[in-house]
């Protein structure tokens, strides 16, 4: 090293970096080793893709890549693979220390190198994990992706980790992963959870099998505390909910509307209506949540409950449904809610009209849910939670899923559409069994709308003649209420999906729109904007 340069700190500190949370730091360096063929690439690039979603800066430095550019200049004698290595860790720092997760996907076959590595991090005060993929060499042969193993047993590849050169297990790594036990989600969950216990990541939001955050129910699942809530509720003040509010409820409850405790209270409300996303107390992750869902009560009601802090039983036909904990209650500013949301306040608009002859006073607060709410309708089979989505993907060997939502039947478009992403997501993303989630919305509709009854009987017609391979295609009914929204709800349907498992969301034409309220015919939204919109935001 030259003896003529000076060091030169940065004049930024770690805690400056963290531009979306000022208390949040995620700098760190999560190291992944193991043999070719362990599965360090396809996680490392499977956990940045969840951090990433998730709004954390996270980036992959792998080993193929790097040799291909910065360290191109290098073999794999010993001595090259100490420098590699050294390179590596160094850039690893730069971008851990600029409030980056850096993943490195590197054989890197020496414990002093690593070592070093973690040295090197540990005196610039930023974590180092060491993640070693245990996956058998025998595994790694047999998977033999780029036929390495092949050539390098045929003499073809010297000095090959592994079969001519040592590979040193780590003594004491931060995670063991074997990837022939565990799936790729499962994987990566175990990796959040590393970087969560560490405080570098949030704590709340788990993943689900497909990749996105894990659904959080609202029903209490103990009898013992069911039947203590529900003697708790003969004392409190009852509200009698409307079938519109019992579908929000089960809509809450089931998960859909992931990562709420219930109904809004105002701060969340707000984040909603101006900005069209939230952030939860217990969170530092800024997520996409375009929609309010909301209780209004009237004055009266108001006058009759005993102000912040209190309860409320839900009653729904004479039997109590749940109730709602710690509550908060704040003005319904009706024309202003309107305004944000639908970019309208035009009487006409069916929800805008339900909204106006609502209640003065908005309720937010934690939500209980004592049973699972069923319809009795015929229709109940079809009414699948996300994590009962999950189940039913994973036994259809889905290595994708893609959602589509309709709220009319379907014609040879919306067929069309369907078909042809599979094709694509066969051909050109090269998934083996994409399924199709046929999602059609079962929660409350205008009356011009086909009955949901009668729109499950088409759907079940065209399983039956082919029209959707059954095979891969997978019916379920989603339990929101149609706001015709417009754009701002076809965020609020795509976000909703990905917790069912869904990877992509097709949008069509005028997704969640209607003819405008003045009754001048045309679109209330341009029917492009949908799908603009869609694809161009973060969930």
């Amino acid at each position: 090293m030259s003896t003529n340069i000076t060091h030169q700190p940065s004049h930024i500190a770690h805690d400056q970096r963290s531009v979306s949370n000022k208390s949040w730091f995620h700098g760190c360096t999560v190291w992944f080793t193991g043999l070719s063929g362990a599965g360090k690439t396809t996680l490392a690039f499977a956990l940045e893709h969840h951090l990433v979603n998730r709004g954390i800066s996270a980036y992959v430095l792998d080993g193929d890549n790097i040799r291909s550019g910065l360290n191109k200049n290098l073999g794999f004698s010993d001595e090259d693979r100490v420098e590699n290595i050294r390179r590596v860790s160094e850039v690893a720092r730069l971008f851990a220390d600029a409030n980056n997760i850096c993943l490195t996907s590197f054989i890197s076959p020496f414990e002093s190198d690593r070592n070093a590595a973690r040295m090197l991090h540990s005196q610039n005060n930023l974590p180092f994990f060491e993640v070693f993929l245990a996956t058998p060499i025998e595994v790694c042969e047999r998977r033999d992706v780029k036929g390495l193993y092949k050539r390098a047993r045929a003499g073809e590849i010297k000095n090959f980790t592994g079969i001519s050169a040592i590979y040193e297990n780590p003594t004491n790594p931060d995670l063991i992963l074997n990837t022939e036990l565990y799936s790729v989600q499962e994987c990566v969950s175990k990796c959040v959870q590393m970087l969560a216990t560490a405080g570098l990541v949030p704590n709340c939001d788990e993943v689900n099998p497909f990749g996105g955050p894990m659904p959080k129910e609202l029903y209490v699942t103990d009898p013992l505390e069911v039947q203590k809530l529900k003697a708790q509720c003969l004392s409190l003040p009852h509200l009698e909910i409307t079938e519109l509010d019992l579908q929000w409820i089960q809509t809450l409850a089931e998960g859909w509307a992931t990562p709420l405790n219930g109904f809004m209270r105002e701060n969340e409300y707000l984040q909603v209506l101006y900005f069209g996303q939230l952030q939860v107390s217990d969170c530092s992750v800024i997520t996409n949540f375009p929609i309010p869902i909301v209780l209004a009560i009237s004055n009266e009601d108001k006058e009759r409950f005993h102000g912040n802090g209190s309860s409320i039983a839900f009653v729904y036909k004479s039997n109590i449904i749940g109730m709602l904990q710690n509550c908060e209650f704040f003005p319904h500013r009706k024309e202003e809610r309107c305004c944000h949301i639908f970019g309208t306040n035009h009487i006409n608009h069916p929800t805008i009209k339900m909204i106006m002859s609502s209640g003065d006073w908005l309720v937010g607060g934690d939500l209980k849910v004592f049973e699972r709410i069923k319809w009795n309708d015929g229709l109940d089979q079809y009414r699948l939670m996300p994590k009962e989505l999950h189940s039913e993907l994973v036994k259809m060997k889905a290595d994708c899923v893609f959602a589509f939502q309709l709220r009319n039947p379907i014609h040879n478009g919306h067929a069309l559409l369907m078909t042809e992403t599979r094709q694509q997501l066969l051909e050109k993303h090269g998934y083996h069994n994409p399924v199709l989630l046929l999602h059609p919305l079962g929660g409350w509709t205008k009356s011009d709308d086909v009955p949901l009854n009668i729109r499950i009987a088409q759907h079940e017609a065209c399983l039956d003649e082919g029209v959707l391979d059954r095979d891969t295609t997978l019916l379920a009914i989603f339990p929101s209420p149609m706001l015709y929204a417009g754009p701002r709800e076809v965020q609020w349907h795509a976000r909703t999906r990905m917790l069912a498992g869904a990877q992509y969301y097709i949008v069509g034409r005028d997704p969640a729109g209607l003819p405008h309220p003045n009754g001048t015919g045309v679109d209330l939204y341009d029917p492009s904007h949908g799908a603009k919109i869609a694809k161009s935001n973060n969930y």
